[in-house]
């Protein structure tokens, strides 16, 4: 009765991840794929029911040595092989083509829900701070490999059921109508069974399929566990991939290759396991498969014998016992490919509901305004918390208007840039109200750079046409970067590339390019010297001043703060107070804002 419920819940959950397509606007070209895949396998049982006709008429020309008759039933066989062969070629074609565009219109489908409303972000917060309920392993080969395959086993599963089912309806009426009566005599009295041939398949391939199902059924949790451990390993080596650099230098190869052995040996433990269930299934299935070509001769031979039936009746006898044993046995024969199927499944029902559970996270928080005549910064009874459940800073109210240039300061630790997140409104564990300038922008601390052309990145995530060339190279010239004025069209990993310095000033470089009225600047120059950071420093803010806007820079270098007219400052609270740090605003005495003059000009 479980194995049924679950089976139930397993059909609920495939028919919930595949409606979608059949309704959305490629529905029509998926319709009618499906329909025309689903008349080819109906064509091709018809075929085979033609040959196995044939099968008795052909043999029964060879027993009676019926020369005509046997040039006749090749004659017959020809065109009846090159139609099964065309219908088999196109039923192939469809099917490949539905599979495409069925794993097309998901991926695309998934990638945009993963991407809407910072979904990703907030699945990658949920993973690292441990709720399972929320978080989603390796998200890429959820939408990479699980759709692929879950596409291709829905597709083809599916299909070879429907075929399983219209071959057992078309031979088990000829199987019923050659089998004849079979005499049983029990205590004196004799009992005949009719049909006795599909008794014996449908005996022989029940007892086959529960041996299978108890043999095989824990090959499902398996498959599930494989694909995430494969998934697993790839991601540790894109890691080691992008973070190259600073691997070699700490010397760390030793370190990662045990995280690497670590991760490949929970692939090969689980895979070892996973082909020791399949090794006992393929004795099982090789035996039931080995079995079932001699079976019906052993039961259709003493009629044969005893001169009831001819060779050519035997034949066809044994031709509609297989496609009768093939059909009924269609669960032990695709029972590891049902098993991949279910796990597949169950990791994009997960995925499903972990983008869900984002979604409705995000949309409980009282996202940002960006109200387009508004240029204030403003927050009220603001509270963000720590993914964990820990408040840190709660009641929050700050302000800033255009003119205002703010340093944001405290311990390393406290929360600068998740009040940077949360006044963004990409911080899911945040409530209350604020209001973002209608045109800012941020700088990260390590700011993403697409691979690619260097002009894309640059103007990212705009595209690059939106601006001239010489409006491009003033940028990197403005951000200190004229060795980089000859390469726009150059295409590198710009994020590895560049040293850190670089990377910085290209960020700052999309600032000077897209001149937004407000800049949200955390540790944007960081890893500048000195020089370099006074002179970037003067010009953002001479752009600010000309545009009457304003600026919130994190910073822990001191000379940072000659280019801020206010102070926020975090200071950790008492043991046992609501949140861990208060926000405390004060006035710095003199900010270059005021009479702004950039000292490389």
């Amino acid at each position: 009765m479980s194995s049924l419920k679950n089976f139930g819940t397993f059909l609920k959950r495939v028919w919930a991840l595949s409606a979608p397509y059949f309704r959305s606007e490629d529905k029509w070209k998926a319709r009618a794929m499906l329909a025309g895949i689903v008349l080819l396998n109906l064509a091709a049982v018809y075929m085979l029911v033609l040959l196995n006709d044939w099968n008795r008429l052909f043999y029964d020309a060879l027993q009676n040595k019926n020369q005509p008759v046997f040039w006749q039933q090749l004659g017959r066989f020809t065109y009846l092989a090159f139609a099964f062969i065309i219908i088999a070629v196109y039923k192939f074609y469809l099917t490949q083509l539905l599979q495409v565009r069925w794993r097309a219109w998901m991926t695309g489908h998934y990638l945009e829900r993963w991407l809407a409303n910072h979904a990703f972000y907030s699945l990658e917060l949920a993973r690292f701070s441990g709720d399972s309920s929320k978080a989603a392993d390796n998200p890429d080969q959820r939408i990479q490999e699980d759709i692929n395959q879950f596409t291709n086993f829905s597709v083809s599963l599916s299909m070879g059921l429907l075929n399983s089912v219209v071959t057992l309806i078309s031979f088990v009426g000829i199987l019923w109508g050659l089998s004849g009566a079979f005499t049983v005599t029990l205590g004196g009295n004799s009992y005949n069974i009719p049909g006795f041939m599909v008794w014996m398949a449908l005996l022989y391939c029940v007892v086959g399929s529960v041996i299978t199902h108890y043999i095989g059924r824990s090959q499902i949790g398996l498959n599930f566990m494989q694909q995430r451990f494969e998934a697993d390993f790839r991601h540790h080596m894109v890691r080691v991939r992008e973070f190259s650099e600073s691997i070699a230098l700490d010397k760390g190869e030793a370190v990662e290759r045990l995280q690497l052995d670590g991760r490949f040996s929970k692939v090969l433990q689980n895979f070892l396991q996973l082909i020791k269930k399949q090794k006992n299934l393929v004795w099982f299935t090789s035996f039931f498969g080995q079995a079932a070509v001699v079976f019906p001769f052993i039961v259709a031979a003493p009629r044969f014998f005893s001169g009831a039936i001819q060779l050519g009746e035997l034949m066809q006898i044994s031709s509609a016992f297989g496609r009768v044993q093939d059909a009924l046995s269609w669960l032990v024969d695709n029972y590891s490919s049902l098993a991949a199927w279910r796990a597949t499944t169950d990791r994009l029902t997960s995925f499903e509901d972990n983008i869900m559970a984002a979604a409705q996270q995000i949309n409980g928080v009282a996202a940002p305004d960006s109200i387009a005549d508004s240029a204030i910064l403003s927050a009220d009874d603001l509270t963000i918390q720590l993914p964990a459940g820990q408040t840190l800073l709660s009641g929050l109210a700050l302000r800033a208007k255009p003119g205002d240039s703010v340093l944001l300061s405290g311990p390393s630790g406290s929360g600068k840039s998740t009040l940077f997140r949360a006044l963004a409104g990409i911080w899911p564990y945040a409530k209350g109200h604020a209001q973002l300038p209608h045109d800012a922008m941020f700088i990260p601390q390590r700011p993403y750079f697409p691979d690619g052309r260097l002009r894309d990145a640059l103007a990212y995530p705009q595209p690059a046409s939106t601006y001239s060339d010489d409006v491009l190279r003033q940028a990197l010239l403005d951000a200190l970067l004229p060795q980089l004025t000859g390469r726009l069209d150059d295409s590198d990993a710009w994020g590895q590339k560049l040293s850190g310095g670089e990377q910085q000033r290209l960020a700052i470089a999309r600032v000077l390019l897209k001149k937004p009225s407000w800049i949200f600047a955390d540790e944007a120059t960081a890893a500048l010297d000195e020089a370099a950071e006074k002179t970037l420093y003067s010009r953002l803010q001479t752009h600010i001043a000309s545009v009457k806007g304003g600026m919130v820079s994190i910073a822990h270098r001191p000379a940072v703060a000659a280019f801020h007219s206010a102070q926020w400052t975090l200071v950790k609270q008492a043991e046992g107070s609501l949140a861990l740090y208060a926000l405390k605003q004060s006035a710095l005495t003199q900010s270059p804002l005021n009479n702004p003059r950039d000292p490389a000009a």
